[in-house]
């Protein structure tokens, strides 16, 4: 558990996908002790957890297969889970991106259901840049960044099958989640990258610790 010299003991999920220099560098700014992980047997000692990723859906899903049951066993133990962008996605329960790809069905970790699904107004894809967060209920997690902007790259993004799950919207073409939470407000994730996100990301890499440290 965290000790008197860090905020929390943070994991990061290494599972071949993901910027995990500039978020270890940025959780780290935070006063987070990071350690990188390929091995689930690492998360009974943490106090969080995040989960990184770029890249396809179906490959996210396939490279976190060994941590899959880890996931599932400590968020519904009430752990700190963070998705972040490909992460984040992967918290709900599949993505239209698998079967675009011609890939088939990818099963996602269904601990915040609903579907990932691709833009359809005729925007430019993939979303890239910076865009307002228009908060929509209170999480911690989003505690002082109402109208901020973070940074996006993306061509999914969540539909969860809950309204409750949606903490902020971002417009771009049409209103899209952009921060979601499960029920129980232990598991959330960011579709922007809040390790890119300049002052605003490291509020959210803050209260993330935050939470953590509780």
């Amino acid at each position: 558990m965290a000790t008197k010299q860090t905020a929390a003991e943070v994991v990061v999920v290494d599972y071949g996908l993901g910027n995990l220099r500039s978020v270890t560098r940025g959780l780290e700014r935070v006063g987070a002790d990071v350690t990188l992980t390929e091995d689930p047997a690492t998360f009974e000692s943490a106090d969080g957890i995040v989960l990184p990723g770029v890249g396809a859906f179906s490959e996210g899903m396939e490279n976190a297969g060994p941590f899959r049951d880890a996931l599932v066993e400590a968020a519904e133990a009430g752990m700190p889970l963070f998705g972040i962008c490909l992460g984040m996605q992967m918290l709900l329960t599949t993505s239209e991106e698998a079967d675009h790809a011609g890939q088939g069905d990818a099963e996602g970790l269904d601990l915040i259901p609903g579907e990932n699904v691709r833009f359809r107004t005729g925007q430019t894809v993939p979303h890239m840049g910076w865009n307002e967060l228009d908060i929509q209920r209170e999480h911690p997690l989003v505690e002082g960044v109402d109208g901020e902007y973070a940074y996006f790259v993306h061509s999914y993004y969540a539909d969860p099958g809950n309204e409750s799950a949606v903490v902020a919207t971002t417009e771009y073409g049409t209103d899209f989640a952009s921060v979601v939470a499960n029920d129980a407000s232990n598991v959330f994730g960011t579709q922007f990258h809040p390790e890119k996100s300049g002052e605003t990301g490291l509020r959210i890499l803050r209260n993330f610790v935050d939470i953590c440290a509780e």
